[in-house]
């Protein structure tokens, strides 16, 4: 019997597949904060985690875990020295969101192209004859757009921005030219050098040492001064202190943002009161159906590494 600790609760029909399985039986903690997750994990064989931040404290404490499976694509939430020392899998939801992040970046690249908070709400508040006084909009036809950062949600976003006619350029060090391009792409080598003359830029590259503050004050200023910036990958690439000053002084367009370095952000964060940005929290892949296939993804992941009657290059592991 395979003991399995479900860290904040995801749909049913993840739960389902559990269910199925008469080997398997499962715990829900709804917050990680919890301080029965101490006890719940000690003989736990694997745990699905979401967004809550597992620790190498925490993992040392599951004597019988052999699997972490995320419940999303990343996994700067985990203490991956622990899990490596402790030979644990960590397998993550590779196809899952693809569809519904992509979608959240042209939702929030049409949104702040076209200006529409401030465009609904003159509604709203009874003064349409305004109009004319309102900032114009900019289309996105024949757009710059460079999408940094080429794995599935990308190739997911290029599909639907050449489907408005853009021109996507891609940074990706790790994908070849020939790949983009069969794709309708032109590969980038220097990002510093390619965002000067890009309209957009969406980022779907992890946080490491290398991307931390990527976005910052000095690339900000080589930009366009259209330029829209959308980050709906991890919270930390782009300097958030940066990019209310460079909003406040015009050096770009807007900014769309689903992350953010601190979750919840500081409410003295600058960009909470800046109407130059459009924000979601973190829901980008809060769609029913990804909410479903990542759950589905969750629970089969770990199911698929304790069956030995299935080849174990089904998970998607690191």
């Amino acid at each position: 019997m395979k003991k399995i600790l479900i860290i904040q609760n995801i749909n049913e029909k993840g739960l389902n597949l559990l269910d199925q399985h008469p080997d398997y039986v499962f715990e829900v903690i709804e917050d990680i904060n919890d301080p029965s997750l101490k006890d719940k994990i000690v003989d736990c064989d694997g745990v699905s985690l979401r967004t809550g931040k597992l620790t190498g404290e925490i993992i040392n404490l599951g004597k019988k875990l052999k699997i972490i499976s995320r419940h999303g694509v990343g996994y700067d939430n985990i203490d991956l020295q622990t899990c490596k020392k402790n030979n644990i899998t960590i397998a993550i939801t590779a196809t899952a969101n693809a569809v519904a992040v992509a979608e959240h970046v042209m939702f929030m690249l049409l949104s702040i192209s076209k200006r529409k908070n401030m465009y609904d709400d003159i509604v709203k508040t009874g003064n349409f004859n305004d109009r004319n006084k309102l900032p114009k909009t900019q289309e996105i036809w024949g757009k710059n757009i460079l999408i940094a950062g080429f794995g599935r949600i990308g190739q997911c976003l290029i599909k639907r921005c050449l489907g408005f006619e853009m021109n996507v350029f891609v940074y990706d060090p790790f994908i070849s030219s020939e790949k983009i391009e069969s794709l309708g792409g032109k590969k980038v080598e220097d990002l510093k050098e390619a965002v000067k003359t890009m309209d957009a830029i969406s980022l779907h590259m992890p946080l490491n040492n290398e991307t931390k503050n990527m976005i910052n004050l000095d690339l900000l200023k080589t930009m366009k001064k259209n330029c829209i910036i959308i980050n709906a990958a991890r919270g930390g690439m782009i300097n958030e202190n940066d990019l209310d000053q460079a909003l406040n002084e015009s050096l770009i367009f807007g900014a769309g943002l689903d992350v953010f370095e601190t979750e919840p952000p500081n409410k003295d964060n600058p960009l909470l009161k800046n109407d130059k940005v459009f924000l979601s929290p973190h829901t980008a892949a809060f769609t029913e159906e990804c909410m479903i296939r990542m759950a589905k993804e969750t629970t089969q992941n770990i199911i698929d590494f304790y069956d030995e009657n299935l080849e174990k290059t089904k998970i998607v592991k690191l």
